[in-house]
């Protein structure tokens, strides 16, 4: 990342970078809620927990990039839904605390891959994620700790899922 991308604000990255942000990503619209009774986050002081984020429904609602990593989606797919679902995290993050330029850092992400049980690249889907964030916030804020876990099935047959926490000015 350049010296000039560092030195801009995470609203002005995404604007420079191209991003489009979902308008519903933690607001009124929460995708999440279709399965069940939940928030889209929860602040506690400093800390921002989003409830799960996905690559979120085409038109007709049905799941972005379907399938199990190493069987039916490819590693490439993998990583634009974990993209994806990133957008849809800075867009929880947003409508949570009214600007993305309040994030002190990434606290941490868990991120749930379905795959087939002898796929063994997990963190290099979940890199889709964490390159998001890294140039939207830069590499100071935007890098947090991670696990990326090998799942079975995720709702709704998505191939990825994450859980964020995310610290606060």
């Amino acid at each position: 990342m350049s010296t000039s991308a560092m030195s801009l604000s995470a609203t002005k990255r995404v604007e420079e970078l191209g991003l489009v942000l979902p308008g519903a990503g933690g607001g009124a619209g929460y995708y999440g809620t279709r399965y069940g009774k939940m928030k889209p986050h929860y602040l506690s002081d400093k800390l921002l927990f989003l409830s799960g984020q996905t690559a979120g429904v085409d038109d007709e609602g049905k799941a972005l990039f379907p399938g199990r990593l190493g069987r039916d989606v490819t590693v490439e797919q993998g990583y634009e839904a974990a993209r994806l679902t990133g957008l849809n995290c800075l867009s929880c993050i947003k409508d949570a605390v009214g600007d993305l330029d309040r994030v002190k850092g990434l606290v941490r992400s868990l991120n749930f891959i379905a795959c087939d049980p002898s796929f063994t690249q997990p963190h290099l889907v979940a890199s889709g994620l964490t390159d998001l964030f890294e140039q939207v916030f830069g590499p100071e804020i935007g890098v947090g700790g991670r696990a990326s876990i090998g799942v079975m099935s995720l709702a709704d047959d998505y191939c990825f899922e994450t859980w964020v926490t995310v610290e606060l000015h």
